[in-house]
């Protein structure tokens, strides 16, 4: 299970220099809108002490961490809803992702233009919201121009999807995301159908100056866009897209050298990824042994045969139970047989809610 989130923004705000610090791509980066117009795509391990620990003490032949893709999608406009700037054709791009982040131009430099003439995090965060908006209205309309006739008909479910549309609609109209209206669990299945961008979990990242990443106090564009966060209940996580294409360029040791000149416990994208994981209530099992130790991505809530089923659809068809003990248990005790004679290491059945940090063997019989 690969999370999968989409880097939008405003045209020459750093999306592409974010871009390439996370995925080491060398992803075009110019000082003109459209720099980049087919999404490039970026597979990076996500940063977990836990599998670092597990390889030291298993030795195993390979040590595999859990994956996150980033698509860098050009820099949307004014407009774009209705096409400007290739806007439809960045859209999709966008409705392909699982979570949108948007990086947001928090730093002053006059060698490089912005598209609206000045430096305004927060108008620049209601300019993309206003386009995403417009866009799920647009569908939502052609949606309910379809579904209108067989509602008044009540053919099958479509009154009651004519009803979500119509809710959503309103809600829409009063420039309100998606993801933040109360639906049942049963409007929640007819909404995963549309794909509308602003149901998405949505993050911001303020791309700051340098000078500003130890000072966030300081820095009067950066205090803005996390007040507007704040007050509309989105993530805002500060990074410096200079310093971390900067940082990708070093060694390890070169790296927490210039982190500790910086006052940096760790680089801003490893911040970034956890933060993502997060906003899609993404979690890590482990499993381990000689061979290999592999942290594993899940879904928050999801079923022992479920997490099984991620490895391979075998095991979670044959599932019998999992022999589970919690990362903590495990160090605690230092090995797994002294886990195992202290009682922690658990057998657990179908019911078994997976828990970030378990780790698991799956037994199974096909």
């Amino acid at each position: 299970m690969a999370l999968t989130a989409g880097i939008i923004g405003l045209p020459n705000v750093g999306k592409s220099t974010l871009f390439n610090a996370i995925t080491k791509a060398g992803a075009l980066a110019a000082n003109y809108p459209f720099a980049t117009i087919e999404p490039n795509v970026g597979i990076v391990a996500v940063p977990d002490e836990r599998l670092t620990v597990l390889t030291e003490m298993y030795h195993p032949k390979k040590s595999t961490p859990a994956s996150c893709e980033f698509t860098d999608i050009a820099g949307l406009v004014k407009g774009a809803s209705k096409g400007e700037g290739l806007g439809n054709q960045f859209l999709g791009n966008i409705r392909n992702c699982d979570a949108i982040i948007e990086v947001v131009r928090c730093f002053e430099n006059g060698n490089i233009t912005h598209v609206e003439g000045s430096v305004d995090p927060v108008r620049d965060v209601e300019i993309i919201h206003t386009e995403l908006v417009l866009a799920d209205l647009d569908a939502v309309l052609k949606r309910i121009q379809k579904v209108e006739k067989k509602a008044q008909s009540k053919v099958d479910d479509a009154p009651l999807e004519y009803a979500l549309l119509k809710k959503i609609e309103e809600h829409l109209l009063k420039e309100q995301p998606v993801r933040t209206l109360s639906l049942s669990d049963q409007e929640q299945k007819y909404l995963k159908t549309y794909g509308f961008l602003t149901a998405k979990p949505f993050m911001l990242v303020a791309n700051i100056k340098e000078s500003s990443i130890s000072h966030l106090e300081e820095d009067p564009h950066y205090q803005k866009l996390y007040a507007y966060g704040k007050e509309h209940h989105l993530k805002v996580v500060p990074i410096s897209a200079q310093i971390e294409s900067e940082l990708a360029l070093l060694s390890k040791e070169d790296q927490q050298l210039f982190l500790e000149d910086l006052q940096l416990e760790e680089p801003g994208l490893n911040r970034l990824i956890k933060e993502t994981y997060a906003l899609l209530g993404y979690a890590t099992f482990f499993t381990t042994g000689p061979d290999e130790v592999r942290a594993w991505t899940f879904k928050k809530g999801m079923l022992a045969p479920q997490c099984a089923g991620i490895i391979h659809s075998d095991f979670e068809r044959g599932f019998i139970r999992a022999e589970t003990v919690s990362y903590r248990d495990l160090i605690s005790s230092k090995t797994m047989i002294k886990a195992k004679e202290a009682g922690l290491v658990r057998q657990e059945g179908k019911d078994y809610a997976v828990q970030d940090g378990d780790i698991l063997l799956f037994k199974f019989n096909v």
